[in-house]
């Protein structure tokens, strides 16, 4: 069914908090804008994105070593890599009834976009989040929330290369919390202040970053369309002309959806050439150069950077996913999700709350648990209601067990998309579920 993309976001907000996929923080003392818990099956789908990434980009590569650093990091840090000077966005405050906060590039005019009350002059608002550690709170003991997690891998990169096996080209790949005080978040999570970021550092050597760069848009672009399903005519690639680039770039592509508000980034990849490496080189007084076994030759190497969130990964998925149909007369909410990233993947529903047949799912889902993401469905309801209710979660497949079952030893697989059903023996519904869930073992 064709829906309006304007109405799409708003539907998708509605079912991330009846379904349990994402609440409002502190919503019984009245929220915190930019922030966001996940529910049981947000936090599913949430773990089903990192661990793709993480297989794909570690796992089944040879060149790619993982990372965890903190996130605090010391002012020296951020002053060495720009942060303090150069991540900033441009604020405008109310100085109307509302006194709200915007950024000024996104403001037209001289008036308050919510109040219309006139608005002060435009300063530069540096995004980190500043604390302190230890009992007190001067200069010394300033620290900042991480923004990013590639500075980690840039500050660790001695220590990896020192203590692994690893030779340029190879990558620092790291997933972890990140912060950024954003002045007018919004979007649902599309925008947020408190998110997971997953980036990796590859290394390469000084002016080979070209083709490395070409490889990596195009690999990412694979992963998003073979991989999480994403529809391909919503993807572009976006090339940021110079005038844009961060300090640190000397070129960077977006992967872009086209989300309901428009067009935005899904996905960075950007060559940072030897920008970071150099930095800290200069300011820790540390030699971070890389000794090339093939050359004999010292350098410090260049690097790609593919960078994506999970909550930007979260949204799109949901909103690519989001349809509406009818099936025998009834309308019904569906998430077409790829079984990949479906937070449940199989759901073993027995017909009725009769012993014998709850006997009967509770041993098939025993025998699915452990291979693929299983949901035990006994709650009240009729079969219809409880299959509607995996649709909207996004389950790709149920497992009916029915009176039939005690007898034939067999059970009824329906599939979320088609609604069609098979009968398959239980003695290989394993199989053909691993079948069905194919793309997960990709």
């Amino acid at each position: 069914m064709t829906i309006p993309r304007e109405q799409v976001m708003d539907k998708v907000v509605a079912l991330t908090k009846r379904r349990g996929f994402i609440y409002p923080s502190s919503e019984i003392y009245g929220g915190l804008s930019g922030f966001y818990d996940y529910g049981p099956y947000g936090v599913a789908l949430k773990r089903a994105i990192r661990d793709l990434w993480w297989r794909h980009m570690v796992e089944l590569r040879d060149d790619v070593v993982g990372l965890e650093s903190t996130l605090m990091m010391p002012e020296a840090v951020w002053e060495a890599s720009g942060h303090l000077q150069n991540f900033v966005d441009p604020l405008r405050q109310c100085l109307g009834e509302c006194k709200k906060r915007w950024r000024a590039d996104k403001v037209l005019g001289e008036k308050c976009p919510e109040c219309g009350g006139p608005l002060d002059d435009a300063r530069m608002f540096n995004l980190m989040f500043k604390t302190h550690v230890g009992p007190l709170e001067d200069r010394a003991s300033e620290v900042y929330l991480r923004p990013e997690t590639a500075q980690g891998m840039f500050v660790d990169f001695k220590n990896v290369i020192s203590s692994s096996r690893v030779r340029v080209p190879f990558g620092i790949a790291q997933q972890g919390k990140a912060f950024r005080n954003e002045i007018t978040p919004g979007n649902f999570v599309f925008r947020v202040r408190e998110f997971e970021l997953m980036e990796m550092e590859y290394f390469v050597r000084p002016r080979q970053d070209d083709e490395a760069f070409d490889y990596w848009r195009k690999e990412r672009m694979r992963w998003y369309t073979d991989v999480l399903g994403i529809n391909r005519e919503r993807l572009r690639m976006y090339d940021h002309p110079k005038e844009s680039l961060s300090h640190y770039s000397k070129q960077t592509t977006d992967i872009e959806y086209e989300f309901p508000f428009g067009w935005g980034e899904l996905e960075g990849i950007a060559d940072r050439t030897d920008f970071d490496l150099a930095v800290h080189q200069e300011k820790s007084k540390q030699d971070l150069t890389y000794m090339d076994p093939e050359t004999n030759e010292r350098y410090l190497p260049w690097v790609i950077e593919p960078a994506v969130s999970v909550e930007r990964i979260f949204i799109t998925l949901l909103l690519d996913a989001y349809d509406e149909d009818v099936v025998n007369n009834e309308p019904r909410v569906l998430l077409r999700l790829h079984p990949n990233v479906a937070p449940v993947q199989v759901a073993v529903v027995p017909l009725s709350k009769k012993q014998e047949l709850i006997d009967v799912a509770q041993e098939v889902v025993k025998s699915l648990r452990g291979q693929f993401r299983v949901e035990y469905d006994q709650t009240g309801g009729n079969i219809g209601r409880r299959y509607r209710r995996q649709d909207e979660i996004g389950t790709p497949f149920c497992i009916t067990v029915d009176f039939d079952t005690l007898t034939d030893k067999a059970v009824t697989i329906r599939q979320r998309d088609s609604t069609q059903q098979e009968r398959v023996a239980i003695e290989g519904l394993s199989a053909r579920i691993g079948f069905l869930v194919s793309g997960a073992r990709r």
